[in-house]
């Protein structure tokens, strides 16, 4: 079959493009973005071409998918729909996909990726198995049983899906522009639940996971007494993070991962009871555990001199709050700068508070205009960075033009976070930054 993707570099695009490639069909895709974006890698590897105008032609028996981001009124949106072609949401075709396979489905607000990338890793070196990660990253084979998938709550995509098992990291307001409240969300990931047809794993020291009605097996999991698979005795260095895991109030074993951070520590303790379920010898998880190296843009550092950078995909205030936090247990002796660039208006309104509170944690922090290409501005006039930045006493305004503004630090660690594209940023500073080591 053929298809073509509409906004193949977004995350979730991509990554479902590659899998296409790998089942042995056609893909073609258009974006906006002329830019290289992370995400192309895997495009990049199976050479799946990439159109930045309508002036391709597309064959009759193409199927055109496309994100709910994807505006309606987009030209090229249009196109396709003159042309008569057949169109398919991209979360339906996942949904396709998840009903092949013996699913393993990751949700939650935070920790999806990663949770999915060790997984992933765990599964792929052991059994074999297909995956989709939210960081651009997919593969798969149709002799694999076993299929991971990053499973987004966004505009409600993950409903569409079939799993066997599902996991769920946490719950937290968020994506303010589809769900009305906490309470919607929430009622949101019990269908979700309700999907699932093995049984589910759930972070229990979470309250808003707790509010579901598991109508199936559920084994909880996290630091509090009260769950199924209990932490203890954490250890976290600069190095990574060293804990023994308890079961039904029995010592089960000690892991050791090369990240750090209690939510990382969360994340690894999902992924070890998920594999250890299907089968995988606990040796062989803590081995791979150990040498796991975690997905693109999730705490990527990069050492110039006595300057560490790093590219973090946090833009919700929880997880700037941990990135911050682990920056910090890391680099103690380091002054900590953060530089974050807003994604969606209605996610600023919304956390405007909770932004300025986390942002704190840095010893200085910078902040963009806001960056959106799912809403418009005219929709939402009096919303942007300085509302934030107003809360911030040691906060300013950067941009691409003002990337020197950095170069005043020594000895620091400097996050860049977002889930917009913030690369142009980070690799700007470090253009400046080696020029300045010379």
């Amino acid at each position: 079959m053929k298809y073509y993707c509409l906004g193949i570099k977004g995350s979730g695009m991509a990554t479902l493009a590659c899998l296409l490639h790998d089942l042995g069909n056609t893909v073609l895709g258009y974006d906006d973005v002329r830019e290289w974006k992370f995400t192309e890698k895997g495009l990049d590897e199976r050479n799946i071409p990439i159109f930045y105008d309508g002036n391709h032609e597309l064959d009759q028996d193409t199927i055109v998918t496309y994100s709910r981001a994807f505006s309606e009124d987009h030209r090229e949106l249009k196109r396709v729909r003159e042309l008569g072609l057949k169109m398919k949401p991209y979360n339906e075709i996942i949904g396709e996909l998840t009903s092949q396979f013996k699913t393993v489905s990751i949700s939650g607000t935070h920790g999806k990726t990663t949770t999915s990338s060790m997984i992933s890793h765990v599964l792929d070196h052991t059994f074999g198995c297909n995956y989709f990660i939210g960081d651009g990253r997919g593969h798969a084979n149709l002799d694999n049983e076993l299929f991971v998938i990053e499973s987004d709550e966004f505009n409600r995509h993950f409903l569409a899906y079939h799993p066997t098992i599902s996991v769920i990291t946490n719950i937290e307001l968020e994506h303010t522009e589809c769900y009305q409240d906490i309470e919607d969300i929430i009622a949101t990931f019990q269908k979700f639940v309700q999907n699932t047809k093995d049984f589910v794993v759930a972070c229990g020291d979470n309250v808003n996971v707790r509010k579901i009605h598991f109508d199936k097996k559920v084994i909880f999991y996290g630091f509090e007494d009260s769950n199924d698979f209990v932490i203890k005795n954490l250890e976290i260095n600069r190095n990574g993070s060293k804990f023994d895991v308890y079961h039904q109030h029995e010592y089960f074993d000690t892991f050791e991962i090369p990240l750090v951070g209690k939510h990382m520590v969360l994340n690894a303790l999902a992924c070890i009871i998920v594999c250890s379920y299907l089968k995988v010898d606990v040796e062989k998880i803590k081995e791979l555990l150990k040498g796991f190296h975690n997905a693109e843009r999730r705490f990527a550092e990069k050492v110039i001199g006595n300057i560490v950078t790093i590219d973090d995909y946090a833009h919700h205030p929880t997880e700037i709050k941990v990135t911050l936090e682990a920056a910090r247990l890391k680099y103690p002796d380091k002054t900590l700068i953060a530089v974050f660039k807003p994604n969606t208006y209605s996610r600023t309104e919304a956390f405007t508070k909770e932004f300025a509170e986390a942002l704190q944690l840095a010893d200085k922090v910078y902040m963009t205009e806001i960056d959106s290409n799912r809403e418009k501005q005219e929709d939402y006039p009096n919303v942007n960075s300085k509302m934030v930045l107003d809360k911030i006493p040691n906060g300013e305004l950067i941009d691409e033009s003002s990337m020197e503004k950095l170069l005043a630090y020594q000895n620091a660690v400097v996050c860049f976070m977002s889930c917009a594209s913030i690369s142009h940023l980070k690799d700007n500073y470090e253009t400046l930054l080696e020029k300045d080591t010379k």
